[in-house]
């Protein structure tokens, strides 16, 4: 394997070990992998989570990152009302260098929430999550020492590479624990922390005792109604840590009541988020009947600003909740993104 391979190779590999984890502006719509304890943490029968992500897309589209994911509760007949047991299946794939890296994750979550207190006011959730990671590097998309002639890059390399060189299949494990509480069942608070890769899988093109380092993530959240409760203020933060890698984003929204009807409403968002020494990420989200849809841009402000021309990356969200279609169910305080 020639040097120009080598070079590649490990500034893919750095890259991958400071942000191989999907990393999203709206980190809170995408729950699954935000902290398996959120794993059917909502009031409904049926989640589904989609997401996209495009970031640097004038650095020759950098990252780009897919995901979807689905969960519900589980067992409702069978745990205490104000407990929930939620199941999930998360698959997301990251692409990188131009689609040269492509990162496959299918990961199966679940979580339980005990009720703290006879109203279900309060709630402390545990959750877990196994993944099956595959990494593969298309090597038909690199160019070699060889393939130069006098008129470019040209005709067809002569290295060879071995199956473990492109590829690489581990299974990680994630974990997270949640608390969410309420003190008039109005407003909703909540706070958690999740970790991520724990049992340090090796990851290695080139064979070696690389390990994958933790990331552990904190995240927190508040929703204050005003407005006789039709309107809110949204406030979250999320700050994670891999290795000497860190990632801060903290901001608000204003959700605004667009057809004054509580029990089918039609919100508007307007807010912004920042994430620290990087970017400002304006949002705007809509959400009508069983749908959320969110969109940000990020306008980065760090010293890649030059090369990036401003643009951070683009992303959409999109949540479906079924709603409960027992008229009895029992409505429980959950997260509000």
């Amino acid at each position: 394997m020639n040097k120009l391979l080598t070079v590649i190779s490990l500034c893919l590999l750095g890259l991958c070990a400071s942000a191989q984890d999907p990393n999203f502006s709206q980190f809170f719509a995408s729950p699954l992998t935000l902290n398996p304890a959120l794993t059917g943490k909502f009031n409904g029968d049926l989640r589904v989570a989609a997401n996209y992500r495009n970031q640097w897309p004038t650095i020759n589209n950098a990252f780009t990152t897919y995901t979807a994911s689905i969960d519900a509760g589980i067992l409702k007949n069978r745990i205490p009302e104000i407990d929930q047991f939620g199941v999930g299946l998360l698959a997301f794939q990251d692409q990188s260098g131009n689609g040269i890296l492509k990162n496959t994750f299918l990961g199966i979550s679940t979580a339980y929430h005990k009720g703290l207190d006879e109203d279900g006011y309060h709630q402390l959730g545990v959750g877990f999550q196994g993944t099956f990671v595959n990494k593969r590097l298309d090597i038909t998309s690199l160019k070699f020492e060889d393939q130069l002639t006098s008129l470019g890059f040209t005709g067809v390399t002569n290295e060879v590479f071995s199956a473990q060189q492109i590829n690489v299949a581990y299974v990680d494990v994630n974990a997270g624990i949640l608390y969410n509480g309420t003190t008039n069942g109005l407003n909703n608070m909540y706070a958690g922390v999740s970790m991520y890769h724990i049992n340090r899988p090796k990851e290695s093109f080139r064979g070696g005792n690389y390990l994958l380092e933790p990331r552990i993530t904190f995240q927190a959240g508040y929703m204050h109604p005003i407005e006789g409760g039709l309107d809110a203020l949204h406030f979250s933060a999320n700050h994670s840590r891999q290795a000497n890698a860190t990632n801060t984003v903290f901001g608000g929204a204003y959700m605004m009541n667009l057809n004054a009807d509580p029990t089918n409403p039609t919100n508007l968002y307007l807010g912004t988020w920042y994430r620290v020494g990087d970017s400002f990420i304006p949002y705007v989200g809509l959400q009508f009947g069983e749908f959320h849809l969110g969109a940000t841009y990020d306008v980065n402000t760090s010293k890649l600003k030059p090369a990036s021309n401003m643009r951070g990356g683009s992303e959409i969200s999109l949540i479906y909740i079924r709603q409960h279609r027992d008229p009895n169910a029992r409505k429980l305080n959950c997260p509000t993104f």
